[in-house]
């Protein structure tokens, strides 16, 4: 390359970079980091999609696919102590970064990693008891699953611990980086352990993200952290996390509970092939969560801002609500008209065409209910929990009814159509509730203590 060549390839970087400030200028903090979240997570997906559409229905057969979702269902379920411990740690590690506290961030991510071992040792006595019937209950015997879901559970629980400091800090471009490279980790990871063990291998290539995740994110945060830690555990302190992490933990156990019994009724109610063909769909439906997903993990620092500023975040919400009603119903409307092709020419996907009709349907039912996701994270961000007086009993009421239902009676789910058609009535109940929130005067922040 001569001295022109590379004064050229100087010049065409430095306009990219002119045009990139000019754009995140023009968008703002919020929608350009939200963009560059999508667009990295966008980059891996097309990894992940080929992990969803031919790897695993290669490797795990048609009267097992359909249990994947509720057994990594089940591991989420064993990891909520360590998950509502880390999203309690968020909420204080977002008011310890704004306010620069980084010796004090330090305990707290320390003594947050010690709780997530003790947590760890609980998952093992539960899982010891309860995952052989769970196992029976969907159809599966695999003696083997037991220690790989209990460690799945785990790193799955710890790794939010370093992705929320991660968010705090808004180092949105780090947390870019790690999502583009994890997917040809986990891509990698599934190769090779799916053909020996489908089930097994497939647990284990999910769990290879977050393992990841946690390593690399250790490295982002060497600089921050690099202070002296400082007290925190405190007894004032104590007591307001504690309080905190009841919140939380309520919400997250009534949430997790009412998706376990979704899938498990999924699973055992409705034949294999549908409960299959429920799994080859909800690849597809998952796409346009993408973007909620990348907008909501964005909202979070920012809200937790706007509240401290005193500032409404309900424009900035309903902004929100329009990219993903765009959005999602435009995805929706492709899957009309193309779903049942788009199904057919993939590989084992013949048997699996004729429901391309649950495409959009799921899409918009996704769509509700992240919604409803967008306001609930506005809420938690500025330590609001108002919403769970209707929130909650809606989220409990739903399992115990269709688990009662389930069996017989006109709202019986002994087809996909049955079922799809209860998920789209709570998403919608669960929106109205939203709508109705969100047209009442602005409110104060909650005490963040009892």
């Amino acid at each position: 390359m001569t001295a022109n060549d590379g004064e050229k390839t100087y010049c065409r970087a430095c306009t990219i970079r002119a045009l990139l400030r000019r754009l995140h200028a023009r968008l703002g903090d919020y929608w350009w980091y939200s963009l560059m979240i999508f667009t990295a997570c966008r980059a891996a997906d097309l990894l992940n999609a080929i992990v969803g559409l031919w790897i695993v229905p290669k490797y795990v057969a048609t009267d097992e696919l359909g249990a994947l979702m509720p057994l990594m269902q089940f591991a989420n379920m064993l990891a909520i102590p360590a998950t509502v411990f880390a999203a309690t740690f968020r909420n204080e590690l977002t008011t310890l970064a704004v306010n620069r506290k980084f010796g004090q961030m330090k305990s707290l991510m320390r003594g947050v990693f010690i709780a997530s071992a003790v947590f760890l040792f609980v998952a093992m006595v539960v899982c010891r008891f309860v995952l052989p019937s769970f196992l029976s209950h969907i159809r599966i015997v695999r003696g083997s699953l037991g220690i790989i879901i209990i460690g799945a559970a785990f790193v799955s629980a710890v790794a939010p611990v370093y992705n929320n400091a991660l968010q705090a800090l808004k180092m949105f471009k780090s947390i870019s980086v790690l999502n583009i490279i994890s997917a040809p980790i986990r891509l990698v990871t599934m190769l090779v352990a799916m053909p020996f063990r489908p089930l097994s291998g497939y647990v284990v290539g999910q769990t290879s993200t977050p393992v990841f995740q946690i390593v690399a994110s250790l490295f982002c945060l060497r600089k921050p952290l690099s202070v002296r830690a400082e007290p925190y555990w405190k007894r004032e302190t104590v007591k307001r996390f504690a309080w905190l992490f009841a919140m939380l933990a309520a919400g997250s156990l009534s949430g997790s509970f009412a998706t376990l019994i979704e899938n498990t009724v999924l699973r055992h109610n409705l034949p294999a092939l549908d409960s299959a063909g429920y799994y080859m769909v909800t690849r597809f439906s998952d796409i346009p969560g993408f973007l909620a997903m990348s907008l909501t993990f964005t909202l979070f620092p920012f809200a937790a801002e706007m509240d401290a500023k005193g500032r409404d975040p309900r424009p900035l919400m309903l902004k929100i609500c329009l990219a993903l009603t765009v959005f999602n119903v435009a995805f929706a409307g492709v899957f009309a008209v193309c779903g049942k092709w788009i199904l057919a020419i993939l590989p084992h996907g013949e048997k699996y065409a004729e429901y391309w009709w649950a495409i959009p349907f799921v899409v918009l039912t996704a769509m509700m209910t992240n919604m409803v996701s967008i306001y609930a994270t506005a809420e938690v961000a500025a330590n609001r929990f108002g919403y769970y007086k209707w929130m909650l009993p809606l989220t409990l009421a739903y399992p115990i009814l269709l688990s009662t239902a389930a069996e017989s009676g006109p709202l019986a789910v002994s087809s996909l159509k049955n079922m799809l058609w209860w998920m789209a009535a709570f998403a919608a109940l669960k929106l109205a509730c939203v709508a109705a929130a969100m047209m009442r005067p602005p409110r104060t922040t909650t005490a963040s203590s009892p």
